[in-house]
């Protein structure tokens, strides 16, 4: 921080290193606004005029990652501290290059949609942040429907009986432990002038609180089990910029919200529960309930009539074994779709690793008894729940995103608060902003 800088009408200048100028990019962009702000807010410095550096492939690539990395970096998750400060920023100025009105006109709208992509970013860390006994999957329910009133999207929230009605065994399965009823949200986004295809389905995993069920986790580290609903919270956080941004594509968001405890209603290891679409599950650990959910809101997604199928889950351990705490490991279906889907990745700004679904895994989650097992072994656990989940998906298009190691940032970063990180929310907007452009899901060049 230099203060009083010769030259300069702003009363303090400050400096941030962005590292390499052959490797700097919109990435590293959004973490030195983020940084900024972290600086700053401390300092009481409410308002602040960032100069954005030129990026390709322009200005508005800059601007829009300068406001995002800047609104990812306000926010805080001490909320229920009794002395906590308001260190928010109230104003965010960007100087970025240009020419003539239309050039103004372009930076403004990528202002705009930095600023909803970040407010919604923020709006899933805030739910993901909230404990266990504030966010019950009723209150996930209501504040999904909240959301969807405010941004004028259209929001279903089922509990017990039409989860019956439906025969989602498997979803079903995970609930009986628990007092809290389940509740199934979906949320519909279908703007005029839209085609009827594609429909893009995104599906989350919901579980407010993950105790493991009979298959009990160890206690050391199960405060953070609240944060096992990010997927389901990142869906609704997508749903809520898409709401806003309006891309001409149709899109519906299924979330399948519940507890996984134990109890004397609670399904033991060796149960058999049936699945919405039919399958047979013989389950081995209760505690990998996520995918349990997971295959009934998908095979619910495609009745509802997506054409394609994202879904996002803190799903396993051993994809933070695999990947650490650095990158979404990344599964798909299909060739063409997962190209358009890192190609968004690239333009968000995120990390992710593409994963193997060879068919010899399949083979470790065989059952004897029935279709399929829940689990299948230590070996390639990652791999092997989303070979569960492809059985519940067809031949729709299809990527699954583990996010388990990487939806919460256990230290303070300077750019991001400790925390829930949002992680996707950002990948899956420009995806879908794509598909709408391009008016296909896939990159055109075939492939599956």
């Amino acid at each position: 921080m230099v203060h009083r800088p010769q030259g300069v009408k702003a009363k303090r200048l400050l400096l941030i290193g962005g590292g390499k100028a052959q490797s700097f990019g919109s990435y590293e962009l959004r973490k030195l606004a983020g940084a900024a702000v972290r600086f700053l807010k401390p300092r009481s410095i409410r308002a602040l005029s960032f100069v954005a550096p030129p990026l390709p492939p322009g200005a508005a690539d800059a601007v829009k990652a300068v406001v995002e990395g800047a609104m990812v970096g306000d926010f805080d998750s001490d909320v229920y501290k009794t002395d906590r400060k308001d260190q928010r920023l109230d104003e965010l100025t960007v100087v970025a290059g240009g020419n003539g009105g239309g050039a103004q006109q372009e930076l403004e709208q990528a202002l705009e949609a930095g600023r909803i992509i970040g407010e919604s970013q923020n709006f899933t860390r805030g739910l993901i942040n909230e404990p266990s006994n504030r966010l019950t999957p009723t209150v996930l329910g209501d504040r999904a429907r909240q959301m969807a009133e405010e941004v004028g999207l259209q929001c279903e929230v089922y509990g017990p009986e039409k989860l019956h009605e439906l025969k989602m065994g498997a979803f079903l399965s995970v609930a009986r432990g628990s007092d809290e009823p389940p509740r199934l949200i979906v949320l519909r986004y279908e703007p005029e002038g839209a085609a009827d295809q594609p429909v893009i389905g995104l599906v989350g995993k919901g579980i407010t609180f993950d105790t493991g069920g009979i298959s009990i986790k160890p206690s050391e580290g199960m405060e953070k089990m609240k944060y096992d609903m990010a997927g389901g919270a990142n869906m609704l956080g997508a749903m809520r910029a898409i709401a806003l941004l309006k891309p001409k594509v149709k899109v519906v968001a299924v979330v399948c919200a519940t507890e996984n405890m134990p109890s004397g209603k609670a399904q033991k290891p060796g149960d058999i529960q049936i699945a919405m679409s039919g399958k047979a599950i013989e389950v081995i650990n209760t505690d990998a309930e996520g995918r349990l959910v997971l295959a009934d809101g998908l095979h619910y997604a495609r009745q509802r009539g997506a054409t394609c199928l994202i879904d996002a889950a803190t799903l396993t351990g051993a994809v933070v074994v695999a990947l650490g705490h650095v990158n979404v490991g990344i599964f798909a279906n299909d060739d063409a779709m997962y190209r358009q889907f890192a190609q968004a990745e690239q333009r968000a700004g995120e990390k992710m690793w593409r994963m193997p679904l060879d068919a010899e895994y399949f083979e470790q989650i065989r059952s004897h008894i029935a279709d399929i097992m829940n689990t299948g072994g230590r070996w390639g656990g990652a791999v092997t729940a989303a070979m569960f989940l492809k059985e519940f998906v067809d031949k729709t298009p299809w990527i699954h995103l583990d996010i388990a190691g990487t939806a919460w940032i256990d230290d303070n970063k300077p750019w991001i608060a400790k925390g829930p990180s949002g992680v996707t929310v950002r990948t899956i907007i420009e995806f879908i902003r794509d598909v709408a452009a391009k008016g296909r899901v896939g990159d055109g060049l075939g492939g599956a």
